[in-house]
This record gives C-alpha cells, structure tokens and sequence, in this order.
C-alpha cells in the first residue's frame, strides 16, 4: 500500500488569479454548463454536451439475447451500444463495467481516430435476465466535418506550464494525455489532460489545454465544498453523545477490521478504508502521515477526553478529533459497503482483497486542516486513486468548534466521494456541470440525514443540519429545513431555474429525497437496525438501496429528471417495480412528475397510479 502510495504525495504552489472565456446564459444551461470558480480566483466556463437517458423499467432484448451459449454482460451491453450509437467498436472504449445482485453496468468513452473524448460517454445497465434496463448517451456527431487533427503543436511539458500559470496550480506528478474535448459549438479541441492541485483549498483538478494554443478549454474538479454556517444536527455531536463503543467495526464490509492495513496492525487512527492525521497530505511522506494520526490510549483503545471549553488544539481534543473523524468515515464505508458502495462498484479501499476495483485509494482524512476555516471538502479522483476529505475549524465560538466532532458533516463529504465515483463508473469526472453537482449536495445532505432517521423505526422527522459549529440551532445550513409539510419547506423542482449556486440546487433535491424517503417508511414501515440489516424490507432500506442503486444507472452529469428516471428503474431492477407508484407520487409532490422538464413543475403520475399524493403525517 503505502509504497504503492509515495507517487500521490504532492507539492503546493502559489497563488494566481485568471478569468477564461465569458459568460452564457443562466438556468437554461445547468444541464450542460458550468461557471467554475476556483478558490485562488481562477475561472473556468465548462461545457459538457447534453445526455439522452431512457429507461426500459422490465428490460428489452439487447442484440445477443438470442445467442445459445452463454454472453458476459460486457459484451452484451457493447452490442446494445452499437446499436443504438451507430459505432463500431473502434469508436468506443469501455472506460468501466461492474456486475451488482440486481443489476449489470458498461461504461463507455467516445473514441475519434483513436483518441477519447474526454466528456463524450455513455453507459448501459442490463438487469438479472441480461435484459437492457437503460441506456444513456451523449456522443456527440461526428460526421458532417473534417477529421480533426490527432498531432498536438505544443508538448506535454509546455501543456503542464500553460496548465500552471492560467491556473495557479502545481503539476501533480501524473503525466498528461491527449483526449478530445467536445466543445459548444460542435466541434472537437484535440488538449493534454493536465492533472493539477490548485494551491488555498488543495483542489484537485483535471485541466485540458488546448494542444495548439496552451488555451484552458476545460476543467474537471474532483473537490467538492460543504459550506456551513448554521444549524444543528441532532445525535452527531459530542454536545449530545460521547460514548465508549465496543466493536463497531463491520467485519463483513471491512473483514480485517478499520486498523489492518497491508496485514498490519498500525494501533493508530491508520487503516484500508480511512487514515486520519494531522497535517498536509500534499507535502506529508506517507511515514509522516502515520506518524501524526492519532495513537492508541491503551492497546486495542482509542479513549480521549473531549472538552468543548478547551481549544481543539488542545493534546486531548486533537486526539478525538482524528479519532472520530476516522470512526465516522469508517462507519460511512461500512454502511455503504453493506448496500453497494463495494470494491467493484468503485469504492475506496487500500486492499479490495480480490474483490474487483481499482486499490491503493485509502481516504486520507486531513484533521482541522489549516489550508481553511469555516468549510469541508473532499477530493474524489478516479478508482484507484485516494480520496482526500479536509476537514476545518469554525470561528463562529471561541474556543472555535471542529467539523471533525460533526458527524454530520463527515457523513456529507464521504458521501461525496460515493456519488462521484459511481455516476460514470468510477472515473469521478461526471458530476461537474452545475445542476448535476447540486444534486451531488443533495445526495450528500440525504445520507447524512438518513444515519439519523433510522432511529426513527415508524417516521420521517423534519430535519435541519449542521448546528453544532456555528450555534444556531433554528434556521439550518439551508434556506428551510427538510420537511414534507409545505409551510415548512415550500421548495419544488421549478426553483432550480432561479438557483445559480450548487448548494442551493443541491437542497432543493435534497427536499425531493426527503420526501420520497418520508413516503417510503410511510408505505413500508421503518427498521432501528437498517445500519446494518440491509436486507430487510422495510422504508430505509428501500430508500438507501434505491439511491445507490440509481447513481450507477444514471447518465454522466445527469439533471434532476434523469435521476429521478434512474430511481424508478432502481426499484423496477430491484424491487420489480413495487414502489413505483410511491416514488412517482413523491417526486410528483416535488413537481418531478411525469412531463416535468425545463424547471417547469409536473404534478402528472404514470396512469394506473393514484392520483393524489398524501403527505406522510408524521413530523416533527
């Protein structure tokens, strides 16, 4: 592992700030575009071509279903590709594929004389039977024009500079290659994929320069930002609990438990699925990382005293701050471990013990990290390699309070990491237009509110998040809080087009999701033990499974619509279709109904559902 790991340690820059390209229009173009501002000040306009996405719910015939002897799902969903894209197999590469209990995934990449565009992809999910349940595209055409040109005029090197200077950051190591980008007006920008890390928030992006000019035509950020300033989150924070826990390691999802790494004991806050420490994981050696993650207190015990009156600095309050974070983190893996998120689905593990997946993509969990205050984020490169989640100090007390005692906040990022590595399969780069990163804080905002909802065996509660690092307990990080009563969250589907910043769009889904999962337990009951009982059927796990589920259905940067048809297909997949009319009836609530479109709500369900959506009763 930690070896294998060396090459990921990087170096910092300094600080620049650059504008590139102009300005489109607004809320016509979250499905395609995206402003991204940098944290050193750097911009980049962002274009990814529109995707298609149609769902199939029992499935179709893919052109080898009639073959007698047996067919593996990747070639089955390769023919169906042909045969809907029109392309040999010369013009297509799979980029991924992984076979689930309910259903199988091929990802593809455009390929133009011999090259991959880096933002032209497609996926295809068949279900048990091998028959094609959805398919997703957004090839772009390429006939009608010349062939573009595949000889770069500037090097590699020269790319890395240009890279560089426009943006203010430092070269991560990795050599760049040359792909495609497809571009507004149709046409394809031959670029060097330049691998950078921008220098204040330690963002790590993927810069495609143009191989003619040195222009920046592109970016991909792996870093996703929580920003909170308000808000408690009840049974997350050491005001409400602080206990001593005995085993809470899943020995199904993590078999050599959280502290085995390499068939190592490292008796510190080190492991397969998450390393906490203190210090930059950028310019830290791997030996200087294990040296500052927290120690056990005793053999086989992490036990540190927490006191809020103290500064988190403070030997003891550091302590528990890079034990909890790796706790929670941990917590994260195993839960999700349970309902999906596992080594060939893309997950983050050092060993994935023969099980499928990329390895050597530990999560490094950098405690109260000093590159910012007041935030979080989390780095999700492609399968393979780390993630990396920093989480920061709040000024709003004094003593300032820690994110890393927020279980609410831990819980956000790593569940970016998940959606980020499962849209696309596993390359982290299809979650980047603005519409698709709100729904990337909207998933993150769902987990975090799920751990807390399965202690409600019977309901949904209304939920705000976030309280325990700025203090105000009554307005929440968002504009309302979860809730499915209107007065209380007044928020639908056509408030996206008003919305231009990604957390604003990313609660407006996450008010979708809280009431599809508030209908949910409704219809089908709740289970104290879904953290771990994943096979239970009841209103949790239905809607854990049906999330995780749908991410892997979905097309790259999907919009509000195309996630909600990967949920219906889900539960088709899974469930064969017993939830349908419940999750139509939720999202239909949201204005996610049939016809919806455009930011323009639709209350309209599928015919053969009722017609009228009743609000589960039970908040609080």
């Amino acid at each position: 592992m930690f070896t294998s790991l060396r090459a990921f340690v990087l170096c910092v820059a300094a600080l620049s700030s650059s504008t590139l390209a102009a300005p489109w229009p607004t809320h016509v173009q979250h499905s395609t575009h995206r402003t991204r501002s940098l944290p050193n000040g750097a911009k980049v306009q962002l274009y990814h071509p529109k995707s298609s996405f149609e769902i199939y719910e029992t499935g179709v015939d893919n052109p080898l279903s009639k073959r007698s002897d047996p067919v593996h799902f990747t070639d089955a969903g390769l023919a169906f590709l042909r045969s809907k894209l029109g392309e040999s197999d010369d013009f297509m590469s799979i980029r991924s594929s992984y076979a689930g209990p309910h259903s199988s995934h091929v990802y593809v990449k455009q390929r133009v004389n011999g090259i991959p565009v880096a933002n032209a992809v497609a996926n295809v999910a068949l279900n048990s039977k091998g028959d094609v349940v959805s398919f997703a595209s957004n090839f772009i055409k390429v006939s009608g024009f010349a062939a573009p040109s595949t000889k770069a005029k500037i090097t590699a090197d020269a790319a890395i500079d240009h890279a560089a200077k426009a943006l203010g950051g430092r070269h991560t190591g990795r050599a760049p290659e040359l792909e495609f980008l497809a571009t507004e007006d149709g046409t394809l920008a031959l670029t060097h994929a330049v691998r950078l890390e921008i220098d204040g928030s330690k963002h790590m992006v993927e810069a495609y320069i143009d191989a003619r000019t040195g222009e920046v035509r592109g970016l991909v950020d792996f870093t996703n930002d929580l920003h909170m300033r308000v808000v408690p989150v009840t049974k997350s924070d050491p005001t409400v609990a602080y206990e001593l826990l005995k085993d809470p390691e899943d020995k199904k999802a993590s078999p050599r438990g959280w502290g085995a790494a390499e068939d190592r004991d490292w008796h510190a806050t080190v492991g397969n699925n998450a390393i906490a420490f203190k210090g930059n994981v950028t310019t830290f050696s791997i030996e200087q990382i294990i040296e500052t993650a927290a120690k056990e207190s005793a053999p086989g015990v992490f036990d540190y005293k927490f006191d809020l009156a103290s500064d988190p600095s403070s030997t003891n309050n550091l302590n528990a701050a890079r034990v909890n974070a790796w706790y929670v983190a941990n917590m994260a893996h195993d839960i999700l471990y349970r309902y999906g998120f596992t080594e060939e689905a893309f997950n983050f593990q050092n060993n994935n013990f023969g099980k499928g997946g990329n390895e050597t993509d530990v999560v490094f969990i950098s405690v109260q990290d000093a590159s910012d205050n007041n935030n979080a984020n989390f780095a999700t490169l492609p399968d393979g390699e780390p993630g990396i989640m920093r989480m920061y100090l709040w000024s709003d007390f004094q003593p300032m309070r820690d994110g890393d005692m927020s279980n609410q906040i831990i819980l956000h990022e790593y569940t970016h990491g998940m959606t980020n590595r499962m849209t696309g399969g596993g390359t982290a780069v299809c979650l980047q237009t603005t519409e698709a990163q709100g729904l990337g804080e909207g998933w993150s905002d769902a987990f975090a509110e799920w751990v807390a909802q399965t202690a409600n065996s019977g309901y949904v509660h209304d939920f705000t998040i976030g309280g325990y690092v700025t203090g105000d307990n009554t307005a929440g990080i968002r504009s309302h809080p979860y809730s499915t009563n209107r007065g209380v969250n007044p928020l639908t589907y056509a408030n996206v087009k008003d919305s231009e910043e990604v957390h604003n769009i990313g609660e407006i889904w996450g008010q979708a999701l809280h009431v599809v999962h508030a209908a949910l337990v409704q219809t089908l009951g709740g289970a104290k033990d879904a953290l771990t009982n994943p096979d239970a059927e009841n209103g949790h796990t239905a809607f854990l499974h049906l999330m995780i589920d749908a991410l892997a259905l979905q097309p790259c940067n999907p919009s509000f619509t195309d996630a909600r048809l990967a949920w219906i297909q889900a539960d088709q997949n899974r469930y064969n279709g017993k939830n349908k009319c419940n999750l139509w009836l939720a999202f239909a609530y949201m204005g996610l109904g049939v016809g919806a479109e455009d930011y323009t709500n639709s209350h309209k369900v599928p015919e053969g559902c009722p017609l009228k959506y009743t609000k589960p009763a039970a908040t609080a």
